[in-house]
């Protein structure tokens, strides 16, 4: 099958500039980052893209047992780095998607010349000596709601997840992306997203890496973004004025601005 049609990919921007590329969360699609997108056309190549199983992706090509580890959706990342031949891209990559990143950094590392981590963590669930957010009850009773009453669960869970509740439009825009997902589909990447543990991945990352977290963030506390600082060598730690999981919606200027200097630093 061809990749880009599988994967519904979309190339912007400016065609002689560095490339970056844009890699959407749980329950979202490419849509998300519109609000990137015009601090990054004029000076560099975006490659955007979706998951299968995501967006406009052709669903037919969703399998349940490749989608049920991070990997597959790295493989995904992979393939269509290979399809445009890719070479020292920074990836960008939101919350579940910054650790998709650091695997397939590891998979194909002629691919990806850098990483941009927003809102990530490596762990949802609280460990010994590690606070990821969540018990491993509190994951559980998340996916049994996801997995009963998925619409319920995207209605209820959105608003959390955006924060921002004097703006309820952009929980509103998250729940709606999240209910346009195949239900079946968004079940098996929640339960790939929540409990995963990339902890040891973060530790082979070699290449320049920032990482963005938000002063109040449901999902992935101050913690979690130190923690990921600490483990990924040479990373840089920026802590945006925001609040909420997903600040390149909530709060694109700061985010853009911490973007577009790191990839500045690159050149």
């Amino acid at each position: 099958m061809d990749i880009q049609r599988r994967n519904n990919v979309t190339v912007t921007g400016n065609p002689h500039g560095p490339t970056v590329v844009l890699a959407h969360g749980f329950g979202c699609d490419q849509n998300m980052w519109r609000l990137t997108l015009p601090a990054l056309v004029e000076d560099y190549r975006v490659v955007l893209f979706d998951y299968v199983g995501s967006g406009r992706s052709v669903l037919s090509a969703f399998s349940a047992t490749r989608y049920a580890s991070l990997s597959g959706y790295a493989q995904d990342v992979v393939d269509v780095c290979e399809a445009l031949d890719l070479r020292g891209a920074a990836f960008v990559g939101h919350s579940v998607s910054a650790m998709i990143g650091v695997l397939a950094a590891q998979m194909a590392p002629e691919r990806i010349g850098a990483l941009v981590m927003v809102a990530p963590s490596p762990r949802y669930i609280d460990d010994e000596g590690y606070r990821g957010g969540f018990s491993a009850e509190d994951i559980e009773e998340l996916l049994d709601s996801l997995e009963s009453n998925y619409l319920g669960w995207s209605a209820a869970m959105a608003p959390v997840i955006m924060g921002n509740a004097e703006r309820p439009e952009l929980g509103e825009e998250l729940a709606n992306s999240f209910c346009a997902t195949d239900p079946a589909m968004a079940r098996v990447f929640a339960r790939t997203t929540f409990l995963s543990d990339s902890r040891k991945d973060l530790k082979t990352v070699s290449v320049p890496t920032l990482v963005l977290e938000c002063t109040q963030d449901a999902i992935a506390p101050r913690e979690v973004g130190a923690f990921v600082h600490q483990t990924v060598p040479g990373s840089t730690l920026v802590t945006l004025d925001a609040t909420g999981h997903c600040p390149h919606m909530s709060a694109p200027e700061a985010t853009n601005e911490a973007i577009t200097g790191f990839l500045a630093g690159l050149r």
